[in-house]
């Protein structure tokens, strides 16, 4: 069991810095809502980007392109078992600043992460694709408006993966590295085929669930996290939760005390 002390607490407000409690929290990817009496707040859906949508200049950090890794399947849900090496991967959406205090914190720790992120939410918040790039990190594509993908009829399910992809494309000049789908752990055969022929070889999973948009309280994000990670994981998490603010110092020191290093999803998988 991990303890979050008040030297971790006093870290992640310093990192959080302008983050509330009461600020508005991105919804969950997975099945399951948030506890009773919490209101998650869903962004509005968007029409898909047109050809008018103005161009952004591109990171200065160059962004890679999707590419297979043979020995992994389809669906990656973790990495190689026998390296001391972890992703921590999350989930685009909500709060910029929190998002920037979460980016602050892990290269503060010398960790580098995978940020998934929500064709919508590049719209209304472009630079900070640069800013994922420019500090190392890998970038890819949680959908356009995130609905619960699974369930869409094909075709839109296809324009949801494409539109985030040329979101991407246009900030970056690449569609991103990843795929993971929006509302799901794992996509279903039609949409892996979607994202397939939209040029991503792998749908991105996970192994362990953080569980941060229930909100249950930073330490209680760390001990979840620290319960289940070993060599390989892929550990999903979110922005846009105060929740994730707090507990990922503790979790970097876990991991650092535990000889783990927290890498991007291509450099756990390469």
């Amino acid at each position: 069991m991990v303890r979050v002390t008040s030297t971790d607490r006093r870290a992640a407000l310093r990192a959080g810095a302008g983050i509330v409690a009461g600020s508005a929290f991105t919804a969950a990817c997975t099945p399951a809502g948030p506890p009773s009496g919490t209101v998650a707040h869903h962004p509005p859906a968007s029409p898909a980007p047109t050809a008018s949508t103005p161009s952004r200049p591109a990171p200065t950090r160059p962004a890679p392109a999707p590419r297979a890794h043979p020995h992994h399947p389809a669906q990656i849900t973790h990495g190689p078992r026998d390296r001391p090496r972890v992703a921590l991967t999350f989930h685009g959406q909500g709060d910029p600043a929190t998002a920037r205090a979460l980016l602050d914190e892990a290269e503060r720790h010398g960790a580098r992460v995978t940020v998934l992120a929500v064709g919508t939410w590049l719209e209304e918040h472009p630079g900070l694709a640069r800013r994922v790039l420019d500090g190392g990190h890998d970038l890819g594509n949680h959908t356009h408006r995130h609905l619960d993908i699974n369930a869409l009829p094909e075709a839109e399910a296809e324009r949801e993966i494409v539109a985030c992809a040329d979101r991407l494309r246009r900030l970056t000049g690449s569609i991103g590295t990843w795929f993971r789908p929006s509302r799901a752990a794992r996509a279903s055969p039609a949409v892996e085929a979607l994202a397939r022929r939209a040029g991503y070889p792998h749908v991105l999973s996970y192994d362990v669930d953080s569980l941060d948009f229930t909100s249950p309280g930073g330490p209680a994000v760390a001990r979840t996290v620290l319960d289940g990670i070993r060599h390989g994981s892929v550990v999903s998490l979110h922005f846009g939760y105060a929740d994730t603010v707090a507990a990922l110092p503790a979790v970097l020191a876990e991991l650092h005390r535990r000889g783990l290093r927290a890498v991007t999803t291509t450099e756990l998988l390469s």
